[in-house]
């Protein structure tokens, strides 16, 4: 803001998963390299606080497997999107969202572009370019884009990146999962033709899908942020994490019971149910629940 230099924001949604994150970091650069004499400098920014970055385990493994490191991004709690568009200085692609939450609505009208793989919510204003088709990954539309450039240069330095992400989306391209489209199969085909020095499909989605899961380096107040949900009902709110480990793991981990007491506690929470998730030779998955709470009552009725 001070040097008055106009900034193009590359953001993906929320949640902040593989696929948004890549999309975002990959249209950014193909933007910055492919726009002619640009005014504005193009800032891929991850949509979360970078405390939370550690939770996505999948996104930190393959940026760190591609040579990303995580102190060369821009995260959400680090640039001042509202000042930026007060001085006039902004402007917004969203990939794999097209439209801001409610604290976001002020930064509506700076957003000229929207990249994404749902069904249309609302219309965007006129001048605003809108690609919405419905495919399994957002990083698909992304690898349409740069098709568009004549060396591949694009593709060739995230070739990694833009698969390894379609294939976590459509579950290794398996029809049964539901989410995998013809243009999803031909796109990582194109990828594997391409660039035939790719490691092979199921060697790509099973290391992924590990990381997805692997919580070993997390702390228990981590583990139980990745995935959470909360209810709440007769003035009380329930923690409902699910916990990916199996139960017995997660119940030895040092000092377990004083950190739930205090994840609970800082949060207004009036219990916990730790849903965990393990997964057998077979890539079954197994369940199992625990719950914590201090009141005697709840964790009869939970």
């Amino acid at each position: 803001i001070r040097h008055h230099r106009e900034i193009h924001v590359v953001m993906g949604n929320e949640a902040c998963d593989l696929d948004s994150t890549v999309s975002a970091l990959a249209l950014a650069y193909f933007l910055a390299k492919t726009t002619p004499a640009p005014k504005a400098a193009f800032v891929p920014v991850l949509n979360i606080p970078r405390a939370d970055f550690a939770l996505r385990t999948e996104t930190s493994f393959l940026l760190r497997e591609h040579g990303v490191p995580a102190a060369s991004l821009v995260f959400r709690d680090e640039i001042d999107l509202g000042g930026l568009h007060r001085a006039g200085l902004l402007a917004m692609t969203l990939v794999d969202h097209h439209v801001l939450p409610g604290a976001d609505a002020a930064l509506e009208e700076a957003v000229v572009e929207v990249l994404d793989h749902r069904p249309l919510e609302r219309d965007r204003a006129p001048g605003c370019r809108v690609t919405a088709e419905p495919v399994g990954s957002c990083a698909t539309l992304k690898v349409g884009f740069a098709l568009k450039s004549p060396d591949f240069g694009d593709l060739r330095r995230s070739k990694l990146q833009h698969s390894g992400t379609i294939l976590l989306d459509c579950v290794n391209l398996s029809p049964a999962a539901g989410k995998v489209t013809p243009r999803d199969v031909a796109c990582v085909s194109l990828l594997e033709e391409r660039f035939p020095e790719l490691p092979a499909r199921d060697t790509i989605f099973q290391a992924l899908q590990a990381a997805k899961f692997d919580v070993s380096g997390l702390t228990t107040e981590q583990m139980l942020r990745k995935d959470l949900k909360v209810l709440s009902g007769d003035e009380l709110l329930l923690a409902i994490s699910a916990v990916y480990t199996d139960l017995e793991t997660f119940l030895r981990r040092p000092g377990l019971l004083p950190d739930l007491e205090g994840f609970c506690r800082a949060r207004g929470y009036a219990g916990l149910v730790a849903m965990s998730i393990s997964f057998n030779e077979r890539h079954e998955p197994a369940r199992q629940l625990a719950v914590y709470s201090r009141r005697d009552a709840l964790r009869s009725a939970v």
